[in-house]
């Protein structure tokens, strides 16, 4: 992402406004960008440096530092898929205050998303679903840019859709869309956070180029079917279960903070109370 300079001006009214108050509110970033005439990301990445924290981000600072919330405005991911898994994940990493996000989904909300698609309500069913939550995040935080993609991934377009982006994010529902997606990280020399549902029980991964990755779980050449979610179902609660470990792949990769789930496959069960972790060979 092109990360806009800061006005030398601006840092100077951001220290003086530190003096009298610890934090930064959303009316005074928002009339801050406009006096400046600077995006608001812009404004928000200003306060970071001179240790203002923006009141919006203040809940997060203990955890990624002031550093940390710098990278993440400045940061660009592509999430791919914008459903079960994909619209969490996308209000997520909006929420934590990740700069630029790319959406790509070709599809539109349904009646049978209800259940579990952040972004489907009855007023949008039949919408697509990219577009809709693109106009969410307008509201949740409109420091972050978005760049929605109403079109399916493809051989052809994946590498252009994808440019730009520092993490992809697997919301996928099928293995030859993920080994799609995983094939366009390692040629674009990008780590995939891999995420996949079914029933009470999900799995999480990241994938950095050159790792084994989804091979190492289903061979070289992936099932044509789709798994056993045809069978179990998603209930609501699970892919908001998945989503969360996501996002928190994708913060860490970022920020540098924490250990990745890099070449381990960890699998919740929810119906039993269980977590177990694969170690699969680098």
């Amino acid at each position: 992402m092109e990360i806009a300079p800061i006005p030398h001006d601006l840092v100077q009214h951001l220290a003086a406004l530190r003096q009298e108050a610890p934090s930064l509110t959303i009316a005074q970033t928002h009339a801050l960008a406009e006096q400046y005439g600077v995006p608001i990301a812009t404004v928000e990445r200003a306060a970071l440096e001179a240790h203002l924290a923006p009141e919006r981000y203040i809940r997060n600072l203990g955890t990624v530092g002031w550093e940390g919330q710098r990278q993440l405005l400045e940061a660009t991911v592509a999430v791919v898929g914008a459903g079960g898994l994909g619209g969490w994940i996308i209000e997520g990493l909006a929420r934590m205050g990740v700069g630029h996000l790319i959406l790509v989904d070709g599809d539109r909300f349904a009646e049978n998303n209800l259940n579990r698609q952040l972004g489907c309500t009855e007023r949008t069913l039949g919408l697509p679903k990219v577009e809709v939550l693109a106009q969410r995040l307008a509201e949740v935080n409109a420091a972050t840019r978005v760049t929605p993609h109403p079109l399916w991934l493809t051989e052809e377009n994946a590498a252009s859709l994808l440019q730009g982006a520092q993490v992809v994010v697997d919301a996928l529902d099928s293995l030859p869309a993920r080994y799609l997606l995983q094939r366009v990280a390692r040629t674009l020399g990008i780590p995939m956070v891999h995420g996949a549902i079914a029933g009470y029980t999900g799995q999480v991964m990241t994938i950095f180029p050159g790792d084994p990755g989804l091979e190492a779980l289903y061979g070289k050449t992936p099932p044509t079917e789709r798994g056993i979610e045809r069978t179990l179902g998603n209930p609501t609660a699970t892919p908001m279960m998945i989503s969360a470990w996501e996002i928190h792949e994708v913060v860490k990769l970022i920020t540098g903070r924490g250990q990745p789930l890099r070449n381990r496959l960890l699998i919740l069960d929810a119906e039993h109370g269980e977590m177990t972790e694969l170690t699969l060979a680098p």
